[in-house]
């Protein structure tokens, strides 16, 4: 007998992580082995479950879809990784294919080809909703705009970071996220206003929603 491909859903809806789970539950070579509701909690539940599919949602309190997935990969590259988004911006599906994610699959579009991502990543393949090829043909023609991108500058660390100061959050409320010290947030915060030449809270707010990695 098969084994079955172990998915495990990160979302912060839980009727969203229900609604997966209920579908997913109607074929008989996939198996929900756990879910996540955050960045963080994502990146502890794939260490000690293994799944050989991550659903990862985008937008999530904390640390958010991106972030998890760039720590995630970092671990353990064999995981492979769908994204289960409502955005379709060029920046948002280029920055997850940078973090080689298999797939990107628009919500509203999720029903019967959620199965056929899943089934085509586990097999080791690619697979992109097809309103995304467009993003991600338009994505290779601007490569030389992309490399003087400042956001790139930044460490993946800072890049949590930056996501969580425009979110609202105090560099002791980081340093908790994070698990690292509210010193070292603070000298995170320093490094990206030095590498992106802004320095008020309402200056990163605002680069945060023009690059994508909040919204309003």
């Amino acid at each position: 007998m098969m084994s079955k491909i172990r998915v495990m859903i990160v979302d912060d809806h839980a009727l969203v992580r229900e609604g997966i789970s209920a579908l997913l539950k109607m074929y008989q070579d996939v198996e929900v082995v756990g879910e996540a509701s955050d960045g963080s909690e994502a990146i502890d539940n794939a260490a000690r479950l293994k799944p050989d599919v991550i659903l990862m949602d985008i937008a999530m309190p904390g640390l958010g879809g991106l972030e998890a997935t760039v720590e995630i990969k970092k671990r353990n590259p064999e995981f492979k990784i769908i994204v289960l988004s409502q955005y379709d911006d060029k920046e948002y599906v280029s920055r997850f294919l940078k973090a080689n994610v298999s797939g990107y699959l628009l919500k509203r579009a999720v029903g019967g080809e959620l199965i056929d991502a899943i089934r085509a990543v586990a097999r080791g393949e690619s697979y992109l909703h097809s309103s995304i090829a467009s993003k991600v043909i338009d994505g290779y023609v601007g490569k030389d705009v992309e490399r003087s991108d400042p956001y790139e500058r930044l460490t993946d660390r800072e890049k949590q970071v930056l996501k969580l100061i425009a979110e609202g959050n105090t560099h002791k409320e980081i340093a908790t996220i994070l698990g690292i010290s509210a010193k070292t947030a603070i000298a995170h915060h320093t490094n990206i206003g030095e590498k992106l030449g802004i320095h008020t809270k309402a200056e990163i707010i605002k680069f945060a929603i023009q690059k994508g990695i909040i919204k309003l």
